[in-house]
């Protein structure tokens, strides 16, 4: 099946039904969700992707392709580029049809999916430090060696796989009002939205990405898909910078709407499908229901049924201390406040009284000088932004100047685990933030390329399980420093941002 000619509409709803996925695939449950539907006066229900045997909806489109080859074609083998679910879904289909399956998987990939991978049979590669070059080194072995490449979203035979999902959804409720579906390549969403349009028009469907790997937003704004600049890898099961090209077209013309999701509102949907179902979906795995809730809030949706996709459950362990820590964030139980209180004995105790006896959450202090000290403090909030509001007013009414610092990236990843320390002598420093790899050889290359030339005046490192962490780090610079610093900066090739005129870098670090 070629993508040079466009299938229509009818065209993918034949192949849907014809697709051969539950020689492997379960049909999964459509989970009520009581507690987040009683909160959201909306009737919730989640499909439970989770459930597949490699523990995503990736099984689909995967196997669907793959059945679909000939027997000259499965003689010679398949191969994919993935660094998670896609991979999975690739080395499980191959084994169940004897099929010799290569998976060529960033060096930076975590263990537990690379293992994963080996256990359902398929032969890793470990080749680059990203997607791009993994994907690059596939498709060169798949001409040197005559396999079969199977891409992860941007083709028919796997886009109808995935939308038997949607096929599943309308059999179990028929009544519908909207479907909300995570995009990363856009495979999922694409058949899910063609074959809704095909059967049930009236039913929306709403697409959703991570504000920080919108590439289907670009696409659709475009009018055509773009490459992002980079992409966030908190979701790494969406982190994708182009939208294919087959699943764009399908998007732009059968989804009803889009919406964007923070990390932290992506943490929160995380923990609200723990307390409804007590499964753990990974951060790509809640997106979807992120965008439900904020849809639903934004729109002022009241008794409609709405149904979204669990879409996996392939998560580190170690990244849900992430996740715990930014939930209350991210459903607005949490504010995080920059405050200046008078250097004096008693002046915590009238801060406390002047926030009404609300539960401090975190508090950091360490003496600065006689007159003034800043704090960063965390309060427990029970209603929300208006809350926030009315503690940020008193505040200043009380005389305590405040900066609300709840939606200031840095302060939540870095600042708030370094409050407590000021340089003795006046610097000419930059703050740049990082998105560091985990692999060998990382640190080294970031500190032969930047550390030899400047000195380092700052460093903070924070993981929180994945295969990449967050680096906060501040260099005295002059300004006749700056175009070779910055030269210096697209050499090492990372992820970065100058953080020098964040207002928590001012208050508790400058």
């Amino acid at each position: 099946m070629s993508l040079t000619t466009p299938l229509s509409g009818a065209d993918y709803l034949r192949q849907i039904l014809r697709a051969p996925i539950y020689e492997v695939a379960t049909v999964t449950q459509l989970q009520d969700m009581p507690r987040l539907s009683e909160r959201l006066h909306n009737d919730i229900q989640i499909k439970r992707e989770d459930r597949q045997p490699v523990h995503s909806f990736k099984l689909r489109g995967a196997y669907n392709m793959v059945a679909s080859l000939t027997e000259e074609q499965k003689q010679a083998g398949v191969i994919a580029a993935s660094a998670g679910n896609h991979a999975q879904g690739m080395a499980y289909s191959g084994t169940k049809l004897g099929i010799n399956t290569t998976i060529v998987m960033p060096k930076t990939t975590p263990d537990i999916k690379v293992d994963a991978v080996r256990a359902f049979g398929g032969t890793v590669v470990l080749h680059g430090s990203n997607f791009d070059e993994a994907k690059a080194e596939a498709v060169r072995l798949s001409e040197l060696h005559g396999y079969t490449f199977v891409p992860p979203f941007d083709h028919p035979l796997v886009i109808a796989g995935q939308g038997t999902i949607g096929m599943e959804m309308i059999q179990q409720n028929g009544h519908l009002d909207y479907i909300f579906v995570p995009v990363g390549g856009g495979g999922l969403a694409a058949g899910v939205s063609v074959l809704v349009k095909q059967l049930m028009p009236n039913i929306k469907v709403i697409a959703v990405e991570p504000e920080d790997s919108a590439c289907l937003k670009a696409a659709l704004d475009a009018g055509q898909p773009v490459t992002l600049d980079q992409v966030s890898m908190f979701a790494d099961g969406v982190a994708v910078k182009q939208i294919g090209s087959e699943t764009f077209r399908l998007c732009n013309e059968n989804i009803d709407g889009h919406i964007t999701v923070s990390s932290d509102e992506i943490c929160a949907a995380v923990k609200d499908i723990f307390e409804d179902t007590r499964a753990i979906a990974e951060p790509s795995g809640a997106l979807a229901l992120a965008g439900l809730k904020k849809f639903a809030e934004k729109n002022e949706l009241k008794n409609n049924k709405l149904a979204t996709v669990l879409s996996g459950a392939n998560t580190n362990f170690h990244g849900l201390r992430y996740v715990s820590e930014r939930c209350e964030l991210g459903e607005k139980r949490e504010g995080l406040l920059a405050v200046t209180i008078p250097e004096r004995q008693g002046a915590f105790f009238e801060f406390c009284n002047l926030i009404g006896g609300r539960a401090v959450t975190e508090f950091n202090y360490r003496y600065n000088d006689d007159e003034q000290a800043n704090i960063f403090v965390g309060v427990r909030l029970l209603e929300g932004q208006a809350e926030l509001d009315s503690i940020i007013a008193d505040l200043q009414e009380g005389g305590y100047p405040v900066v609300d610092l709840s939606d200031d990236e840095m302060a939540k990843l870095h600042v708030r685990y370094m409050v407590g320390g000021k340089p003795k002598k006046p610097l000419q420093e930059r703050l740049y933030s990082f998105e560091f790899p985990e692999y060998p050889g990382a640190l080294v290359k970031f500190l032969s390329t930047l550390g030899t030339h400047w000195n380092i005046s700052l460093f903070n490192y924070r993981n929180h399980g994945a295969d990449y962490g967050r680096v906060l780090c501040g260099f005295e610079l002059t300004e006749d420093d700056i175009e070779r610093f910055s030269s210096h900066l697209e050499e090492l090739g990372y992820g970065y941002k100058d953080e020098s005129d964040n207002p928590s870098y001012r208050f508790f670090l400058s």
